[in-house]
């Protein structure tokens, strides 16, 4: 057997693998480029050719970009009309973001635990949240594969609330054969560079609802009524400010980076998972490890590929596994920390313990490197760090 890296042996690679990296070629550059030398820098008009960009490949009828994701789950709290008192219901594995917009509205996020198998909120544990308090209800799509969305429609329909779907790691995926993007009442995107896409930094808001469309459009604007371009075109100087808005505009240099990355979507796609089934057909007669399950009605962007350890079958736990891996160059990572455990959540009073399966699924996972600039090697030196560690550990 190999010697570990981490007790002194050969890495299986010579530099780091990162677990997801940007995609940025020649035609990515010279659309930047374009804009710099272009009469707007920002609020121009690449701002609604992204925008009409993400409709068409989404189907969504409104879609306003912002300039981070978290900025498109604030504005989206915003525009469902979160406030004081109000109750949440949001899945407690996922990115705080997700849970951080509430607080930011005033509303009291309300975690309700997972699936087992997908790992997305369980809308049996969601209804059992449900209070005459309740507003509304966030459901991420983790890792990239789309939440079960009919459930909980009709969840929302039985208590009247509405569904925020965070879709920042899903754009591509699809649900019985319809994109993300048109499955709920509100759904956001983030562009950040681990993503499918890139903007550098980048998120989106999709409705098919005009009014939450144009509380999202003032909100990204400081609360104003009409933008600068309509002003500018109309020749107005008078505005009102409606709302207590933020600053969350996107730049044209931004949009137009998004625009060039998003023709190459569906090819990124493709490649990521082809590295899926590669991993797939490496690791699922490993007993050691539990490799993603995704729901026959779902088709998963592939955000993240995530293993779950089997630590009955491991003479170690998840933190050597993943400091092994780190030791023989594969950049694996964790994704998430239960919310309920981060410090500024517990100063608010919540506990651990309470979400068995979120908490128990946390302490196995590890997030192996997927994206779709890894070369056939990346993934086989992949395979073969993850067997060669599991080798040295298992039982």
């Amino acid at each position: 057997m190999n010697k570990l890296a981490i007790d002194g042996g050969i890495p299986t690679r010579n530099t780091m693998l990162p677990y997801a990296h940007q995609f940025i070629d020649d035609d990515d550059v010279q659309a930047v480029i374009n804009v710099l030398k272009s009469d707007w820098l920002t609020t121009g008009p690449k701002v609604q050719e992204f925008e009409d960009a993400i409709k068409s490949y989404t189907g969504a009828k409104q879609a306003i970009a912002v300039n981070t994701g978290t900025a498109a789950l604030h504005a989206a709290a915003f525009a469902a009309g979160i406030g004081p008192g109000d109750e949440v219901i949001v899945p407690p594995l996922t990115f705080v973001a997700s849970s951080n917009c509430i607080l930011y509205m005033g509303g009291k996020p309300v975690f309700a635990d997972v699936c087992a198998d997908t790992l997305n909120l369980d809308p049996l544990e969601a209804e059992k949240k449900i209070t005459s308090k309740t507003k509304a209800i966030i459901a991420v799509d983790l890792c990239g594969q789309a939440c079960d969305s009919d459930a909980l429609r009709s969840l929302a329909q039985k208590h009247g609330l509405l569904i925020i779907e965070d879709a920042s790691h899903a754009l591509g995926g699809t649900y019985h054969g319809k994109k993300v993007g048109t499955l709920q009442d509100i759904t956001t995107l983030s562009f950040h560079p681990v993503k499918q896409i890139t903007t550098g930094e980048g998120g989106m808001v999709l409705t098919d609802n005009l009014e939450i469309a144009d509380r999202v459009r003032s909100f990204r604007h400081h609360g104003i009524d009409v933008d600068f371009r309509k002003r500018n075109t109309a020749n107005l100087w008078l505005y009102d400010v409606v709302n207590l808005g933020y600053n969350f505009r996107i730049t044209d240099i931004s949009c137009a980076l998004g625009i060039s990355q998003l023709q190459k979507l569906d090819g990124w796609l493709k490649r990521r998972r082809e590295i899926v089934r590669q991993y797939d057909r490496a690791f699922s007669s490993m007993p050691e490890i539990e490799t993603p399950y995704v729901a026959p009605e779902a088709d998963s962007a592939w955000h993240l590929y995530v293993i779950r350890l089997t630590l009955s079958q491991l003479k170690a736990g998840r933190e050597t596994i993943f400091k092994a891996l780190r030791a023989e160059n594969i950049g694996v990572n964790v994704h998430y920390i239960p919310i309920p455990w981060l410090s500024l959540y517990q100063r608010l009073g919540y506990t651990r313990g309470s979400y068995p399966v979120a908490e128990k699924s946390y302490e196995r996972m590890i997030t192996l490197p997927l994206y779709p600039a890894m070369s056939n090697k990346d993934v086989n030196d992949v395979i073969l760090a993850v067997a060669k560690v599991i080798q040295a550990y298992k039982v």
